[in-house]
């Protein structure tokens, strides 16, 4: 089997900092593809740039959290059951998932997508900042409302079937293997595409880590990277005094930036035999059989 890699640019409208850096990758097709938040401050010019391109790669991040302290912003519907008591999208996934009604998760989801088709973006997928919506810290998870709205809206959707078990992050996670099973059967009996594997990276640059540290660690990873359909995630921004000093690790952005035209790296996709691919692989080729993928997923509901 091939080796395929989905590079995706999340955060997309988040800055002018963030558009540019992703403006440039996309140009010069270093990355596959790049999820915008239609509630970001720099969404309009995001949208706008993708209108006008027509750009093929671009999906929807549906964004119900608002991290930085210095950059806030509010839901579109305005529900008071997604703010905190700024009137801004909750800080943490945690408060999210506690205060957020699933109704109006459920209508702020499909205005920021009904926002992303009136801006003239052609949508390629959906997946969700902060993993807001994966239940990671309470288990109130809304993955299947999720992708009930990525069957209606007919896009694939960043979930995984499998855990590499050289990932930093997943690997680590217990009892996550049920879990794993019943959003990726849920997702195959809905009809919704996914990739095969969720690739992980520390957000923050870690103790002692350089950028030739973080280099060679993404670098060897494309060794390793198993067969089948993966996707990681990047957070490029560009140089801008203010987010370096009001944005925490906004240096680790810089660095993904500054990876991706690395010329080490471009060796290494060749080398290592890695084909870049985007969600228009996953939506042809990804799809399983709804009929078959339902009785899977029973089996996994009623084993113990």
């Amino acid at each position: 089997m091939e080796r395929r890699l989905i590079i995706n640019c999340d955060d997309f409208g988040q800055s002018p900092a963030a558009n540019k850096a992703i403006f440039h990758l996309l140009e010069e097709g270093k990355v596959s593809s790049a999820t915008v938040m239609a509630v970001a401050p720099g969404y309009e010019e995001a949208a706008s740039w993708c209108a006008r391109r027509q750009q093929p790669n671009v999906g929807l991040h549906l964004t119900l959290t608002s991290e930085f302290e210095a950059l806030r912003w509010a839901s579109l519907t305005g529900h008071p059951s997604l703010h905190d008591e700024t009137g801004h999208q909750y800080r943490t996934v945690q408060e999210f998932e506690t205060g957020a009604a699933a109704g109006a998760v459920m209508k702020e989801l499909e205005a920021q997508y009904q926002l992303a088709r009136k801006s003239g973006i052609r949508l390629s997928h959906i997946d969700n900042h902060m993993g807001s919506l994966y239940g990671v810290e309470t288990g109130r998870s809304l993955i299947p409302q999720m992708l009930w709205k990525a069957r209606r809206w007919r896009l694939p959707a960043r979930l995984f079937r499998y855990i590499d078990p050289s990932d930093p992050l997943l690997s680590t996670l217990s009892n996550i293997q049920r879990p794993v099973a019943l959003a990726s059967g849920l997702a195959d009996a809905f009809g919704v595409p996914i990739p095969d594997y969720l690739l992980s990276h520390p957000y923050r640059i870690v103790e002692g880590e350089t950028y030739d540290r973080f280099k060679q660690s993404i670098i060897a990873r494309l060794y390793k990277l198993p067969e089948g359909v993966c996707e990681t995630y990047v957070h490029p921004g560009a140089e801008d005094e203010w987010m370096q000093a009001s944005i925490p690790n906004w240096d680790k952005r810089l660095w993904e930036f500054r990876l991706l035209f690395d010329d080490d790296f471009a060796y290494a996709m060749k080398d290592a035999k890695v084909i870049l691919t985007d969600y228009r692989y996953v939506e042809r080729y990804l799809r399983r059989p709804r009929g078959r993928s339902a009785v899977k997923l029973m089996k996994v509901l009623i084993a113990k």
